[in-house]
């Protein structure tokens, strides 16, 4: 006798508390919006086998609608709280060659640039990057998706930038293709091929090449559809892409289809936020250097600041001014800027970090990396809060309490019960300790 199916793919019943993030269709949030999100107790949110979001409610409600209804799994959400997944709106993951000396040298006092002229930095890894394998590339970026995926992250950005020359960034973009579709993670991909200036060129002849060459060859393979890419990346900063170079190289990528979402203002003034704000950025990320002016142009236009407190902690850099950004009316976002440089898988410690060193409260800090971060990624309409008709990207944690995300530093791997993605269970920690 044939097994009937289950109507519904997921069940979470009987909540402590839900965070939604948002109740009424907001794409992203701002000032006091970020202060008071929705939260409901004792709550059951059901998943669809579409992967998104059916009911959302009081448990008694939900049992009451749904009382006929079959479900692929039920989880006994007592004494839980339910998330939103986790949004990465930033980070580096794609490559070969471990920095783990140049740590070291850095609590030494080298700077940044001190290591990056020395051959080290970017440079070190793109000679590794270069010589490695798609296979190898694959290989070690899909064990660090699985290392985000279990600290709570659902959508993450993940960047091109460490092969500079043609052949070496398509090799990393199709790794990143390659994860969109074969690993159980949602995949917002960019190219980073200005990421720095080849060894042997300028940034005139670089820019030259990336307008020429690089972007027609992957406007070509987009519209054949072997690869999906969502965001054109520029590193601009004094010493690497100057203003004008970033401008032409930005404007080619929007022209060939590209969101704009790039490097500006981390360790020099140059005005990048403005340019940002000028080409309709969707997001400009880093900005510890960033003006009075900076900030304004980015918040009357829309363009949203994707701010990384490991960066600014690994490299004792000033802090993101963060406050002055909120307060200003910018979207603010984050990112953990997960690369060889700044080696930090966890969301939850980035929301820590926000909250300590750059004085976030935990709303903000939690809004930032969900409908922000998604919402710097073009994708809040269908990711980062929990609302019917988003996708079914959830975090499951072992407490009472949702601020427990935020407030522990470290020990995710006790806390972090399960990880849903479109409605599947990608993680399931069955080693949870009693909280």
């Amino acid at each position: 006798m044939p097994t009937m199916s289950s109507e519904y793919a997921l069940l979470l019943e009987n909540a402590e508390q839900a965070v939604l993030v948002c109740a009424n269709g907001e794409t992203f949030l701002t000032k006091e919006s970020m202060q008071n999100l929705p939260v409901l107790e004792k709550v059951s949110v059901v998943v669809g086998k579409d992967g998104c979001i059916k009911a959302i409610g009081p448990r008694s409600a939900i049992q009451t609608q749904f009382s006929k209804s079959s479900f692929d799994r039920v989880i006994d959400c007592s004494g839980k709280c339910v998330l939103p997944g986790l949004v990465d709106a930033h980070t580096h993951p794609v490559w070969s060659g471990d920095r783990v000396h140049e740590f070291a040298m850095k609590l030494a006092g080298a700077t940044y640039m001190d290591i990056h002229q020395a051959g080290g930095g970017i440079h070190f890894t793109v000679e590794r990057t270069q010589n490695a394998s798609e296979e190898e590339l694959f290989s070690s970026f899909k064990h660090r998706l699985l290392r985000m995926l279990r600290a709570g992250t659902t959508l993450v950005e993940c960047k091109s930038g460490y092969g500079l020359h043609l052949d070496t960034e398509l090799k990393m973009l199709r790794v990143i293709e390659r994860a969109r579709r074969e690993v159980d993670i949602c995949v917002s991909s960019t190219y980073c091929g200005a990421h720095s200036v080849p060894k042997g060129k300028t940034a005139q002849e670089a820019a030259d090449d990336i307008v020429t060459n690089h972007l027609p060859k992957l406007q070509h393979l987009m519209l054949s559809g072997e690869l999906q890419v969502d965001n054109i990346d520029v590193f601009c900063e004094k010493g690497v892409f100057d203003l004008d170079s970033t401008r032409r190289i930005l404007q080619a990528g929007k022209d060939a289809g590209l969101q704009i979402n790039f490097h500006g203002d981390e360790l020099n003034p140059v005005k990048a936020a403005e340019l940002g704000a000028e080409l309709g950025a969707q997001a400009v990320s880093h900005l510890e250097e960033i003006s009075d002016e900076g900030i304004a142009a980015m918040a009357a236009t829309g363009c949203s600041a994707v701010l990384l407190p490991t960066t600014a902690y690994i490299l004792r850099l000033k802090q993101p001014r963060a406050r002055d950004m909120l307060d200003a009316g910018i979207i603010v976002a984050l990112g953990s800027d997960f690369n060889p440089n700044a080696y930090c898988y966890s969301m939850p410690m980035v929301m820590h970090l926000a909250c300590v060193n750059m004085r976030m409260t935990m709303t903000e800090a939690l809004a930032a990396a969900t409908i922000n971060a998604a919402y710097a990624l073009g994708k809040s309409e269908s990711q980062g809060s929990l609302e019917v008709g988003k996708q079914g990207n959830l975090t499951i944690i072992n407490s009472s309490r949702w601020e427990h995300l935020i407030y522990q530093f470290g020990g995710h791997q006790e806390l972090i019960e399960y990880v849903v993605v479109k409605g599947k269970i990608v993680y399931e920690n069955k080693k949870v300790l009693p909280y």
